[in-house]
């Protein structure tokens, strides 16, 4: 038999590599591989082609694996493999992977056909290069990771800290049991000289090798682009406004950022620019070094919408953070902190201010009753950080509550925010009631509140709704699924779309991001305490089967079960965007997994039988959530169902919940007044000196602007958040592109295209519901349409598109 081998290969710098082909027979029996020498072909597409010659007996059986030898010094991309030539046809190997160089590794690389097999269905011939493929991806735990290596290994956040370099740039380590925290990827980096229990810094941030950015990522929008960001635009930025803590002397300073041009001081970082498609804008193609933002949608609206209660009540059901609002079901309100330490538990927000609020039509228990009554409560996961960072410069914090009341139109309105700060020194607690009003006073005061909560609930959306219950809690995920699950074990196929990528904006994270004195720390009101404030969460908040958007919204009160309502639940508000539209994908990406799970496992029994599957599963949650290991909660995965439901839930947070809490940040955050990040000045309420309280009453508004971000801060948020809104040219959406592994088995084959179907549907759906005049969270004049959880979109900021996987 007369075979022709044909590699394409994204690397242009590929001299010779030596292909192994690894085959078995039906029988299992194992047979002497073959080598053969790659030639260099033509080119197509921009892609080197490469072509190889074998001579097969005739009884030689099919092909279940490809070895690949690379003997050139430099590493190569692997895009895909076509073997021609047998009786029953072309055998497609799919690759897409960096193949190390020999000089590197000795080891040859392991590529297994497009089908898929359960570990007990595993030809005989294959299982040794299972396993043996599995224990080079697990390493040995020890040494430092090199830029070719694909080990997956654990390790606790002891890495965001900078002790060596920073003089305030310590950091306590993040997993365990005084901070639990999910586990991120090892590096193995040496330890630091002042912190022994910290890493120490280095210019590269390891990540997998097939987990990096790929080359039209990586030079579009995501890795090189935060990089300028962080490494061009914000030290231009620190030239030009020289005093960091200087604030807007007025609102036509804030407009003026916004489509007009910023000369920056010149940078040798020019070639960084060519690559930011929308934030560095040239003027000429001589000038690359003007700063200008473009106007954010929410702005170009409506300029005047940040100002209005309807507009800040509606956010929370249709904005940046769809997470925190949650149904009152007790009243009073009362913290469960110790009193002896924070002081008295009692809500100052009292019966009888709600009821004058609401107009006296109800009592508030038979608003709770009815269910009317929603808030958002960060009183006691902030009040323990608030002397704390009041001791920092430049920023303050309370613990805060916010209470809304549900309309008979289904649209939420502010009845009261409440802050508080503890005990401190001398002073007794203190906590005051802020309303809306019409008298001027009382109108800034709320204000002034208003931007106090809009900063805390800034900080929860970034630092739990997007960093935590995303990005970092599905890095243990990704770890386990490459540690235990076989290139070829059907789920690790299912899985695979939804991780591109995390690891690597994971690591240019800690790097760049959420380190110590980054622009987390910098421009956020929790400052140094941001990152232990999301471990804090992590311990009092997440649970794996509430990452499950039916039981995030149950347990919030949103909704409860109905087997008569759309998708099994009544929703508490029916108008709320993230939810309504939330549930649709979450149903289509439910069927999209049943399907494909009860392909593979028609028995229950394989469930249980599967050695890999229950490895992963066990991995996941006594490794890389090991410090919640012993919760009670965690789902069981003895059936079909279990696993259906555990898939689901890793495929909705890596899609749907990551989409909803990220692309919409320039459209909604970009006017920072609409979501400022930080509070920079206390309540004029709070203990003022008689000359404060008279600057007040003079110049309000002068009052609200020193409580807004300083220009600085401003300015680098607002670059940062237009990288972060971006899409790449190369994305992903669920439901696009079917995978090989998908498309070769039929029943999978036809599956995708009902999935891919539905989320056309979906689009339609969101359409119309944007058009309905009767939904007033999502229509209306100058109100922002929702279409966050629409699955596809344009490259750029849109404001819309749901990749498969947590990209950016």
């Amino acid at each position: 038999m007369f075979t022709k081998f044909y590699l394409i290969s994204h690397s242009l710098n590929i001299i010779l590599i030596i292909l192994i082909p690894y085959l078995f027979k039906e029988t299992g029996i194992e047979k002497p591989t073959i080598e053969g020498f790659a030639r260099c072909g033509r080119d197509v597409d921009g892609n080197r082609e490469y072509e190889v010659e074998f001579v097969i007996p005739e009884d030689f059986g099919d092909v279940g694996a490809i070895l690949i030898e690379n003997q050139h010094r430099k590493q190569m991309y692997v895009k895909n493999i076509l073997i021609d030539g047998f009786v029953h046809g072309k055998v497609e190997i799919t690759c897409n992977s960096w193949v190390h160089s020999k000089y590197d590794n000795p080891d040859k690389r392991i590529f297994f056909t497009n089908k898929s097999y359960l570990p007990s269905q595993t030809p005989s011939g294959l299982k040794k290069l299972r396993d043996t493929e599995l224990v080079t991806l697990r390493g040995d735990g020890f040494g430092e990771r090199k830029v070719f290596e694909r080990i997956y290994d654990y390790d606790v956040y002891n890495d965001i800290g900078n002790p060596d370099g920073d003089v305030d740039g310590q950091r306590p380590v993040l997993g365990g049991k005084e901070l639990p925290y999910p586990r991120r990827c090892r590096t193995g980096r040496p330890r630091s000289e002042k912190d022994p229990l910290s890493e120490s810094k280095s210019d590269f941030t390891y990540v997998p090798r097939d987990e990096a950015f790929s080359e039209v990522k990586d030079l579009s929008f995501s890795g090189n682009t935060i990089y300028a960001v962080l490494h061009a635009v914000v030290p231009g930025l620190q030239s030009i406004i020289t005093d960091p803590e200087l604030g807007f002397p007025h609102f036509p300073a804030i407009d003026s950022l916004y489509n007009v041009e910023v000369e920056l001081p010149a940078l040798q970082t020019n070639s960084l620019f060519s690559i930011i498609r929308r934030l560095i804008r040239a003027i000429s193609e001589t000038r690359k070094d003007v700063l200008l933002f473009e106007t954010p949608e929410f702005l170009e609206r409506d300029k005047f919408a940040w100002f209005r209660d309807v507009e800040f009540a509606r956010q929370t059901l249709a904005g940046l953070n769809p997470y925190s609002i949650r149904l009152v079901k007790e009243w009073p309100l009362k913290s469960k902190l110790d009193p002896e330490v924070y002081g008295p538990p009692e809500s100052a927000i009292t019966k009888e201010l709600i009821e004058l609020a609401i107009g006296g039509f109800m009592t508030v228990e038979e608003a709770v009753q009815q269910k009317k009554l929603f808030i958002l409560d960060y009183h006691d996961l902030l009040l323990p950080y608030v002397n704390k960072v009041n001791e920092l410069k430049g920023t303050v914090l309370y613990g805060s509550r916010t209470l809304f009341f549900l309309t008979p139109n289904d649209t939420l309105r502010p009845l009261a925010i409440e802050l508080t700060r503890p005990p401190v020194d001398d002073k007794p607690q203190w906590k005051q009631v802020y309303c809306p009003t019409w008298y001027a006073t009382g109108a800034w005061l709320w204000r002034i509140a208003k931007a106090h909560v809009l900063a805390h609930d800034s900080g929860y959306h970034q630092l739990v709704s997007h960093w935590l219950r995303t990005h970092c809690c599905t890095e243990p995920y990704i770890i386990a699924s490459n540690r235990q699950l076989s290139a070829m074990h059907p789920i690790y196929r299912l899985l695979f779309p939804h991780f591109r990528y995390t690891m690597e904006i994971n690591g240019t994270a800690r790097e760049k991001l959420i380190n110590a004195n980054g622009v987390i720390e910098s421009s956020f009101s929790p400052g140094k305490y941001s990152m232990v404030l999301s471990s804090v969460a992590y311990d009092l908040e997440w649970r794996f089967d509430r990452a499950a958007l039916p039981e995030d919204l149950i347990s919030r009160g949103l909704a409860e079960e109905d087997p008569n309502a759309p998708y099994g639940l009544r929703l508490t508000i029916e108008d709320y965007p993230f939810a309504s539209d939330g549930l649709v994908l979450w149903d289509i990406l439910k069927q999209w997994v049943t399907n494909y799970v009860n392909h593979y496992y028609p028995q229950t029994n394989l469930i249980e039988s599967d050695e890999e599957l229950q490895a992963w599963w066990s991995e996941i949650k006594n490794v890389g959530h090991g410090d919640k290991k012993d919760e009670p909660w965690w789902p069981e995965l003895n059936t079909p169902n279990d696993l259906i439901g555990i898939v689901t839930t890793i495929i909705w947070v890596t899609s749907g919940h990551h989409a909803a809490v990220n692309f919409g940040q320039y459209s909604y955050a970009g006017y920072f007044p609409n979501r400022p990040t930080i509070a920079r000045s206390k309540m004029p309420t709070e203990d003022p000196t008689d000359e404060e309280w008279e600057d007040f009453l003079n110049k309000p508004e002068e009052a609200l602007l020193k409580c807004f971000p300083s220009q600085l801060q401003a300015a680098t948020v607002i670059a940062v958040l237009d990288v972060l809104s971006n899409h790449s040219p190369d994305e992903e959406y669920v439901g696009t592109n079917i995978e090989p592994f998908w498309k070769d088995e039929p029943v999978i084959n036809a599956a995708f295209e009902v999935f891919s179907g539905k989320l056309k549907e979906l689009e339609g759906i969101i359409d119309a519901r944007n058009a309905d005049c009767n939904l007033k969270n999502r229509n209306g004049a100058g109100v922002m349409p929702y279409e966050l959880l629409k699955p596809f979109s344009e490259p750029g900021n849109t404001g819309k598109g749901v990749p498969y996987s947590i990209s950016i």
